[in-house]
């Protein structure tokens, strides 16, 4: 499915004082050259990120990721696989347990 070229003339046109529906944004993004170099004054996207912004979502809410997390051994690791396989056994036959009781889905 190939789209029509769009017009450089169209994509300039945009009011930017108003905010950008989605055909604005195709629009800009079909009309983009892919091959065109950085300007000397281009912001990087990472910088763009303020740290001192208030988060969306506090931090005990939703913490970051962390970074080698200790998986489990042994016997935890048993039981941790026993209670996946038991819920993918339990969706698998037909039956729901998102509220703690196995019911018929």
């Amino acid at each position: 499915m190939t789209e029509a070229p769009v017009d450089l003339d169209e994509a300039a046109a945009l009011d930017l004082d108003q905010p950008f529906t989605d055909e604005d944004l195709a629009a800009l993004a079909l009309a983009a050259d892919p091959d065109a170099p950085m300007a000397d004054d281009a912001v990087c996207l990472w910088d763009l990120d303020r740290a001192d912004a208030d988060p969306l979502l506090p931090e005990w809410y939703m913490p970051s990721g962390s970074r080698g997390t200790n998986l489990p051994r042994g016997w935890r690791r048993r039981v941790v696989m026993i209670i996946i396989i038991s819920f993918l056994a339990i969706a698998a036959s037909g039956l729901c347990s998102t509220y703690g009781q196995i019911v018929i889905a």
